[in-house]
């Protein structure tokens, strides 16, 4: 008992109201993609692990970001191509001081 198939339809009118059954294989790479999913988000709003040790959070690591790009642009102005940064604690406060190199 073969159906007729009909004639003069399009595709997408034959496949109408035809729903695929998920396999195995399917429920597991949607399941992969999920993992990953959750895993981008978790790393995005963590700090670097290195930094985290440190008490950095993400909003400070990039507040001080911002002030090193700054200094860089204002040592560039003054000509100033090639230097280095020496760190120094000072009581509760860690200063950061940039040496030129000549």
């Amino acid at each position: 008992m073969s159906k007729k198939i009909p004639k003069d339809k399009s595709d997408k009118d034959m496949l109408a109201g035809y729903v695929e059954e998920q396999t195995v294989e399917d429920q597991m790479l949607a399941q992969a993609k999920l993992e990953a999913q959750r895993r981008r988000e978790i790393e995005k709003d963590e700090p670097p692990a290195n930094l985290s040790r440190a008490g950095f959070t993400r909003q400070l690591t990039d507040e001080l970001g911002r002030e090193l790009l700054q200094l860089k642009f204002d040592l560039a102005k003054k000509g100033v191509e090639f230097y280095n940064f020496k760190i120094r604690r000072d009581g509760e406060n860690i200063v950061l001081i940039p040496t030129y190199k000549i």
